[in-house]
């Protein structure tokens, strides 16, 4: 866990391994907030819209976010396609990042990652070339970080594409479903 913590610190957003991630024995950390301290974690600034939209709209009890990309400030910090400028980790790193995006702009909207009683719906967009299958591989980056932040009784359900492109040039792009507390 310190060497994640010190990993977090420098700023490296590579997913953490099985052995470093909150354990089922911690699962007694009652909120989001709690788990992303345990974890280590510390969001970045959200990021900004990149057109004319709204990265969170709120109706009823459910939040919908916009496509979230692995970006740091206004630029995209992994560029290429899964299968031939990158590789199946970098891919998992990608949507590791954006997962990251995720969790900042829902924070920013609700005020507190405590407000979200379940994450309904994960949508993953992985831009491959050619013979590329490994899609639910990069997925799972992004689903692992929500369970650990969540837990796992709030895991959503999925739907993975691989697609030929994406804004930006990004290998990943996420769409998430938030319920949430009145």
């Amino acid at each position: 866990m310190r060497r994640l913590l010190r990993a977090q610190e420098r700023g490296c957003v590579n997913p953490p391994s099985k052995a470093e991630i909150v354990t089922r024995e911690d699962s007694r950390l009652a909120t989001a907030e709690q788990r992303l301290r345990a974890l280590g974690i510390n969001l970045p600034a959200p990021p900004e819209p990149f057109g004319t939209y709204a990265e969170a709209v709120q109706t009823g009890n459910l939040l919908f976010l916009s496509g979230m990309l692995p970006t740091e400030s206004r630029g995209a910090k992994f560029v290429g396609r899964v299968g031939a400028e990158l590789d199946v980790e970098t891919g998992r790193k990608a949507a590791y990042l954006a997962t990251l995006n995720v969790l900042a702009v829902a924070r920013q909207h609700l005020g507190s990652l405590d407000k979200v009683t379940r994450v309904v719906r994960l949508g993953v967009s992985v831009a491959t070339s050619g013979d590329v299958r490994d899609q639910p591989k990069i997925a799972d980056a992004a689903s692992q970080l929500l369970q650990d932040v969540f837990g796992k009784d709030k895991n959503p359900c999925r739907l993975v594409y691989g697609v030929a492109s994406l804004p930006l040039g990004t290998p990943v792009e996420l769409e998430v479903i938030f319920e949430i507390a009145a």
